[in-house]
């Protein structure tokens, strides 16, 4: 018998910080966005907390990464060194924390709208 479920349960809360930190989104900002008080995300991070399926696929969505990764399921390094990204994260660590919440709803309803055409 191997340890590997004890291996993805210390793995989820790892990705999930570094997910959020890659995303350039505070605990904040996210609790924000996903209607939850900071210390929940905080405890999620730190794997002291359970999250629910839903909320899972819902950060993965957030953070724009797949659920398999966030699981420990994909390669630990994604694909950072896309100019563009590096640039788009640059420019967006200038905002003010105001200007990157409202950005961030911003486009929280671009890909809703997007869902709901079916693209």
């Amino acid at each position: 018998m191997t340890d590997a479920p004890s291996d993805k349960t210390a793995t989820l809360p790892t990705r999930l910080r570094a997910a959020r930190e890659a995303a350039g989104l505070s605990q904040g900002q996210v609790a924000k966005l996903m209607n939850m008080h900071r210390p929940t995300i905080s405890e999620m991070e730190a794997g002291n907390r359970r999250i629910t399926a839903d909320e899972l696929a819902k950060l993965a969505d957030l953070y724009d990464t797949k659920l398999s990764w966030l699981l420990g399921d994909a390669p630990e390094r994604a694909a950072t060194d896309d100019p563009k990204l590096q640039l788009a994260a640059r420019e967006l660590s200038k905002l003010k924390p105001d200007d990157l919440d409202l950005l961030l709803k911003l486009i929280a309803a671009m890909k809703s709208d997007d869902d709901e055409k079916g693209a």
